[in-house]
C-alpha cells in the first residue's frame, strides 16, 4: 500500500476538522468546506490528486449515507409524527416528483438536451438535504417549533427514496430504449417503500432488543448498533428496496425504545456521523476539477436559482398549505430545500450506467448543490430568526451517562451547568423543585465536589448532577435551564407575563381582565381556539391574536393546548 494515499488522506481530515469552526464564524455550511477541501485537494487544485474511481465513491458515499440517516432516525422522536408526518410523506413524494418535473423543464431550457436526459436531471436534484440543515442550525442553537422541524426532519429521511426510484427508471428507460418502462417502474416504486419500509421496521426492533439482551462492555454497543444498521441496510438493498428509507427507520424504532446505553450510543454516533460527512464530501469533491464546472455555470446557475426561487417554493405551497401551516412556516420550508450529498450521489448512477451524457448530468448535480449551499445554507439561520419561528429551548444536559445497573433502571447520571440570568443570584438547593424519582448527585464549583445539603446555595458557574430517567428530561432541563437565550426568548418576553390553562373560558378570560372578544362566543376554550387556527396539530409557540391580546401555546398534549401564556402587546402579534 501506498503510504502516500493514507498521508493524503489523514491531513485532508485535519485540514477539514481545523476549518470547520470557520462555518460558525462566516456562516456557511460546513459540509460546503468540506467539499472545497476535497477540491481543493483535486487535480485542478494545490493537491494534484487525480481520482476517478466512481465506484469507490459509490460504495463509499452509500456507507456514509446510511451511517448519518441512521444517527438522524435515532435522533428523530415518534412524537413528532403526530404534527409532521403528513406533510412531510406529501413532500417526500408528491413533492419530489412535482420538483423533479419542474427542474427538468429548465435543464431541457438550459442545456438543450432532449427530454429523457433532462428528466435524469430533474430527478437526480429533486430530493433535499434536511440533515445539513439541522446540523448547521443546531451548531447556531437554534430551536424551532416542532410543526416546521418535524416536517423537515421526516422529509429529510423518507425523500431519497422517490429520489432514487426516478433516478433509476430514468437510467432505465434511457438504457434500455423505453421497452417495459412503466410496467419496470412501478414494480421498482413498490419494492423500494414496502421492503424499505418493513425492512427498517422489523430491522430496528431486532437491533434494539439485540442491543438489550447481550452484555457487552459498554463501548461495543455503538458498534453492534451501526454495524446491525448497516447489516439492514444491506439486506434491503439486495432484495431491491430502498436501504436508505430502511436504515432511517430502524434509527426512529431505535431511539423511540428503551434501549441499554442509549446516551452512549448516541454520542459516540455523533462523531461517527460527522466522520462519515467528513469522508463522504472529502471523495465526492476529489472527483469534480473546476475546471470542468466552468463551462457551464451559466446554465447551471439559472437552474439553481430556478429550483431555489420557483420550484421549491411553488411545490411547498401546493402540497403543504393544506395542513395548517401559517405563511412564515411555508416560506421557511420553501427556503430550506438544501441540496446536499444525496443528488450527487445520485449523479454516479448514470456514470456508472455509462449512459450519454452522464458527464454533464453529473457536473450539473454538483454545481446546483454548491450553489444551494451557498445561497440557502448560509442564510437559514438568520431567515429562521427573521420569520420568528424560534421558540425557547429546554436545557440540555451537559453530558448524559448510563448507570447500566439492574437496580438503578434507566436511570442515568445527568450534569446540568447553570448558566444565564436566573442563577446570577445565588438559590437554596433545598428550596428547588426537582421532578419526582429524581435527586441530587452532587454539586461542583472550582474543581471541587460539594455534598447536596439542602441549604447549599448555587448559582452561576456551578455544575449540578442529577440522578434521573429521561422521561424526566424536559422538566427537569426547565428548573436547570443552563443555555444563554438572547432577550426576545426568555419565558416573559416569549410567552407574556400570564399563564393559562388551556381549558379556561374566553368569558371567563373577559371578565377577569377586562376585555372583549366580539367575535368568538364565550363558552369556546382556550384549547380550542389554537386547535381551530392550526387544523388540531398546536406545538409549543402557536400563537392567536384576540385584539388587544396574543395568545401563546406554553404546552401541549396530545394535540391539546394545556397551557397559554397572555400578552398583551400589540406589538408582539405574530
Amino acid at each position: 500500500m501506498d503510504p502516500t494515499l493514507t498521508l493524503v488522506g489523514a491531513l485532508m481530515l485535519v485540514i477539514s476538522i481545523v476549518l470547520s469552526p470557520l462555518s460558525s464564524r462566516v456562516g456557511m455550511p460546513v459540509l460546503l468546506i468540506f467539499l472545497a477541501v476535497g477540491m481543493m485537494m483535486g487535480k485542478d487544485g494545490p493537491g494534484g490528486i487525480e481520482f476517478d474511481d466512481f465506484q469507490l465513491s459509490f460504495l463509499v458515499a452509500n456507507l456514509a449515507l446510511g451511517v448519518i440517516l441512521l444517527d438522524g432516525g435515532m435522533r428523530t422522536r415518534a412524537e413528532t409524527f403526530r404534527v409532521g408526518l403528513k406533510p412531510a410523506l406529501v413532500l417526500a413524494t408528491v413533492g419530489v416528483a412535482m420538483t423533479a418535473l419542474g427542474a427538468a423543464f429548465v435543464a431541457w431550457l438550459v442545456f438543450d438536451l432532449n427530454w429523457m436526459t433532462a428528466l435524469l436531471i430533474g430527478s437526480i436534484i429533486s430530493s433535499t438535504d434536511a440533515a445539513a440543515v439541522f446540523s448547521l442550525l443546531q451548531g447556531r442553537g437554534l430551536h424551532l417549533n416542532e410543526r416546521v422541524s418535524a416536517t423537515l426532519e421526516i422529509e429529510s429521511g423518507s425523500n431519497d427514496p422517490m429520489a432514487i426510484f426516478l433516478t433509476l427508471m430514468m437510467v432505465s428507460v434511457i438504457a434500455s430504449g423505453g421497452e417495459h418502462a412503466i410496467q419496470d417502474s412501478l414494480i421498482l416504486l413498490f419494492k423500494q417503500f414496502s421492503i424499505g419500509g418493513v425492512g427498517g421496521i422489523v430491522g430496528g426492533f431486532l437491533i434494539a432488543e439485540l442491543t438489550n439482551r447481550i452484555r457487552l462492555t459498554p463501548s461495543l454497543y455503538p458498534l453492534l448498533v451501526v454495524a446491525a444498521g448497516i447489516l439492514v441496510f444491506s439486506v434491503v438493498n439486495a432484495l431491491g428496496g430502498s436501504g436508505f428509507l430502511a436504515i432511517y427507520l430502524s434509527g426512529v424504532v431505535i431511539g423511540n425504545r428503551q434501549v441499554r446505553m442509549m446516551p452512549m450510543i448516541l454520542q459516540v454516533h455523533d462523531g461517527l456521523a460527522w466522520l462519515a460527512q467528513l469522508c463522504l464530501f472529502l471523495i465526492l469533491g476529489l472527483l469534480v476539477n473546476p475546471s470542468d464546472l466552468l463551462p457551464l455555470a451559466g446554465s447551471g446557475l439559472i437552474l439553481a436559482l430556478a429550483l431555489i426561487f420557483v420550484i421549491r417554493p411553488l411545490t411547498v405551497m401546493l402540497t403543504v398549505w393544506p395542513f395548517g401551516f401559517n405563511r412564515r412556516e411555508l416560506g421557511f420550508i420553501s427556503w430550506v430545500g438544501l441540496r446536499g450529498a444525496v443528488p450527487i450521489v445520485l449523479a454516479l448512477f448514470p456514470i456508472i450506467a455509462n449512459l450519454p451524457e452522464a458527464q454533464l448530468v453529473f457536473h450539473a448535480a454538483f454545481f446546483i448543490v454548491l450553489v444551494s449551499l451557498l445561497v440557502q445554507g448560509t442564510t437559514i439561520t438568520p431567515l429562521a430568526r427573521k420569520l420568528r419561528l424560534e421558540i425557547p429551548a429546554n436545557g440540555e444536559p451537559y453530558r448524559r451517562l448510563p448507570l447500566d445497573a439492574p437496580a438503578a433502571g434507566d436511570h442515568e447520571l445527568m450534569l446540568f451547568p447553570l448558566r444565564g440570568e436566573n442563577w446570577e443570584t445565588p438559590r437554596v438547593l433545598g428550596q428547588l423543585r426537582f421532578p419526582e424519582n429524581t435527586a441530587v448527585a452532587g454539586v461542583f464549583r472550582n474543581r471541587v465536589c460539594l455534598q447536596p445539603k439542602a441549604d447549599l446555595e448555587v448559582s452561576s458557574g456551578d455544575m449540578v448532577a442529577m440522578f434521573a430517567t429521561p422521561s424526566v428530561l424536559k422538566e427537569l432541563g426547565k428548573s436547570l435551564s443552563g443555555r444563554h437565550t438572547p432577550k426576545y426568548l426568555a419565558e416573559r418576553a416569549f410567552f407574556g407575563d400570564f399563564v393559562l390553562n388551556g381549558d379556561a373560558l374566553l368569558g371567563d378570560v373577559e371578565q377577569v381582565y377586562g376585555i372583549e372578544f366580539d367575535e368568538l362566543p364565550p363558552e369556546l376554550s382556550l384549547a380550542e381556539c389554537f386547535a381551530k387556527r392550526t387544523k388540531g396539530h398546536p406545538v409549543v409557540g402557536d400563537t392567536v391574536v384576540l385584539g388587544p391580546v396574543t395568545l401563546v401555546a406554553r404546552a401541549t398534549e396530545a394535540d391539546q393546548v394545556t397551557k397559554v401564556g397572555l400578552k398583551m402587546d400589540k406589538s408582539q402579534n405574530a
